[in-house]
């Protein structure tokens, strides 16, 4: 079927000559915080290959619903999918193709560097800290100058994997954000601004003084925004850079057979981890028409598609998840 299969048939079976030799297309939806990778892929498969990708960038919610609809041929999405999405989806299978962070970004005229807390973090986004010389965040900012400027936390309106990383990240260190709103791609967050995928959240930081949102490393790396370092496990404030993500990463120490993950705060062995780091799915049926293209189409995104992502703060996937994933490529 497919031109791109040919370069990995020792991975799939049952292809011909013929239809080895004809180019084919994919469509996908869903995250927004792969997509300036994805765009690097499809633009390389396409060269390599002559089969093309088209992705929406509509945000992980829309990505799986839009895949368990069989509108599009996969689904992206940095949050894994629940029991109910499974269900709904109908033989849909997870695979984590890419490794990066979200990144708490700031707005403050005149300051680059700052130190937070998920502790902090937590507190602004319930609205109980609600200016930038609170005590809390000026104690661990002595270098600073911090203004007496009203906070405005800005957080994703669209179904997020961000939000879910997000999320998961501030239940795991507060108490009180995981009583009051829990862990999910949409939530109810009890003050702030939305904005629409990680443009929609990037525009409304960049343009607002005193502004505060969760924005995927790339989008922040693009926008030249300031990024919070924040405190780990182990006591060290760190960025989203890509060591910090890799070392995050190595507290995967085995995958599940439904290849779902979490490496927000990973424990304090993990010296330099960045705490708010994710994996990234795509999303795929079992079966479907196009099964030889779509496999060869992950599979070169969780191998060669790689060298892009250091570029976007997107870092390699570790050996035994990227083992995992092939494992289910296999499957499909």
């Amino acid at each position: 079927m497919l031109a791109a299969v040919a370069a990995i048939a020792c991975f799939t079976t049952g292809l011909t000559a013929s239809t080895a030799a004809a180019a084919g297309s994919l469509t996908g939806a869903g995250s927004t915080l792969v997509a300036p990778l994805e765009a690097y892929w499809a633009q390389e498969f396409q060269h390599l290959y002559s089969d093309t990708v088209t992705y929406a960038a509509v945000g992980s919610g829309a990505g799986i619903a839009q895949i368990s609809a069989r509108t599009v041929d996969f689904g992206a999405s940095d949050a894994p999918m629940t029991s109910t999405q499974a269900a709904s989806c109908n033989q849909c299978v997870q695979i984590p193709w890419a490794l990066t962070a979200t990144g708490v970004a700031f707005h403050l005229e005149g300051i680059r560097k700052l130190n937070l807390t998920g502790p902090i973090v937590a507190e602004i986004f319930l609205g109980k800290i609600t200016t930038w010389d609170a005590p809390a965040i000026a104690k661990i900012n002595k270098r600073i100058k911090l203004p007496n400027l009203s906070i405005t936390p800005v957080f994703r309106s669209d179904g997020s994997g961000d939000t879910y990383a997000f999320t998961d990240y501030l239940s795991r260190i507060s108490t009180a954000w995981k009583s009051q709103v829990g862990n999910a791609t949409a939530v109810t967050f009890p003050t702030g601004v939305g904005g629409k995928g990680n443009d929609g959240v990037t525009a409304v930081v960049s343009s607002t003084n005193g502004a505060i949102g969760y924005i995927s490393a790339s989008y922040i790396i693009a926008h030249h925004l300031g990024a919070a370092a924040l405190k780990n496990a182990a006591g060290f404030f760190e960025y989203p850079n890509l060591n910090n993500i890799e070392n995050a990463a190595q507290s995967v120490k085995s995958v599940p057979a439904n290849n779902e993950m979490h490496i927000v705060n990973p424990p304090k062995k993990y010296r330099i981890a960045y705490p708010l780091s994710t994996f990234t799915y795509a999303i795929v049926p079992r079966g479907a028409p196009q099964k030889q293209l779509l496999a060869s189409w992950i599979y070169y995104a969780m191998k060669a598609g790689q060298k892009f992502g250091a570029a976007l703060d997107f870092a390699p996937i570790p050996k035994v998840v990227l083992k995992a994933g092939e494992k289910t490529v296999k499957s499909l």
